[in-house]
């Protein structure tokens, strides 16, 4: 695959939108950054909530493997800077 197409630039741009989606998601999902502050007392107690929560382990695979393409495609695409 030419790495400079327009295909892979969609790729690449569409993973990046998935990496911001599922790392929002994610942060959204732990009890232990959100539930710091004095509205995760009652954000927890919500159903609504804790059906979201039970999918915080599924969550991680996702992004990880986002992320891992989505660098996979910018070392591609835009080079090493470090050459």
């Amino acid at each position: 695959m030419d790495f400079h197409s327009l295909t892979a630039e969609k790729i690449f741009f569409s993973l990046g939108i998935v990496n911001l989606v599922f790392g929002v998601l994610v942060f959204l999902s732990c009890r232990c950054v959100p539930m710091s502050a004095r509205i995760g007392k009652y954000v927890s107690k919500v159903p609504g909530y804790q059906r979201f929560y039970a999918f915080h382990c599924y969550l991680w695979p996702v992004l990880w493997l986002s992320v891992i393409g989505h660098s996979v495609f910018a070392i591609k695409f835009l080079g090493n800077p470090f050459r």
